[in-house]
């Protein structure tokens, strides 16, 4: 792209959506526009008062301006972008029910104790690289220029890191599971033979369609695949 603003520009809806949201979350915060105690997730604010805009304003803040921030922001652009421009491609309808899918996952898992958080939005991220390491896994990746390794492997390299440099676990761990959850469910599990059970609803193909949002989809056809083992996207035959 010849500026930035059409870089920007060209980014699929969803992706840039949600970057710029945490982007606009975070520098709120660190102005002290917005008191970072109304947006995060605590349960007894959401039951008792019913303050229930925390399950979703709890999604947007990755953390104060920092390397963290901007390196999750970077998943965002890079991996996010990559999904919904690649496998999601023309499916953004698909691409928001896997966000929504798990963001719900996500609100589960934060009420139990070893995963509760008042922030999930780096799990939602961790969720992106997750997936998006299984529908890529033969990607090559080079960590700092010091470890080359399969994409499949870097949602643990990464968690490995954070913990290495004292980012708690609980936050990555929460992410791998609901993106495993939902690859499993979308693509492991029909290819085994199983049915099909994580339809993307009608009213979210109905605010898609709504708000225009993202090119016209066409149905996908999922194929069957003959190949074996863990190193295996999903595939889509597009208007068949």
């Amino acid at each position: 792209m010849s500026s930035p603003a059409e870089w920007y520009n060209s980014l699929p809806p969803i992706s840039k959506a949600y970057g710029t949201l945490c982007l606009l979350t975070t520098a709120a915060v660190s102005l002290q526009l917005l008191p970072i105690y109304y947006i995060a997730l605590i349960h007894e604010e959401v039951f008792y008062k019913f303050q229930v805009w925390r399950l979703l304003t709890n999604f947007l803040f990755l953390g104060p301006f920092s390397i963290n921030f901007g390196i999750r922001l970077l998943m965002i652009a890079r991996y996010g972008v990559q999904l919904e421009g690649g496998p999601f491609n023309r499916r953004t309808a698909d691409f928001l029910w896997m966000i929504i899918f798990g963001a719900l996952t996500l609100l589960v898992l934060s009420a139990i104790p070893f995963f509760e958080s008042y922030f999930l939005g780096v799990s939602l991220v961790f969720m992106l690289l997750y997936v998006w390491s299984r529908e890529f896994p033969n990607a090559n990746i080079n960590i700092y220029g010091l470890v080359q390794l399969k994409a499949f492997y870097l949602p643990w390299a990464m968690l490995a890191m954070d913990v290495i440099f004292g980012s708690p676990l609980g936050p990555d761990l929460c992410g791998i599971i609901a993106g495993h959850l939902y690859y499993f469910l979308t693509v492991l599990h029909p290819l085994s033979g199983g049915k099909f059970i994580l339809q993307t609803p009608k009213w979210v193909h109905k605010i898609v369609a709504r708000y225009r949002i993202g090119a016209p989809t066409n149905t996908p056809v999922r194929e069957g695949s003959n190949a074996s083992g863990v190193f295996r996207g999903r595939s889509y035959r597009v208007g068949g």
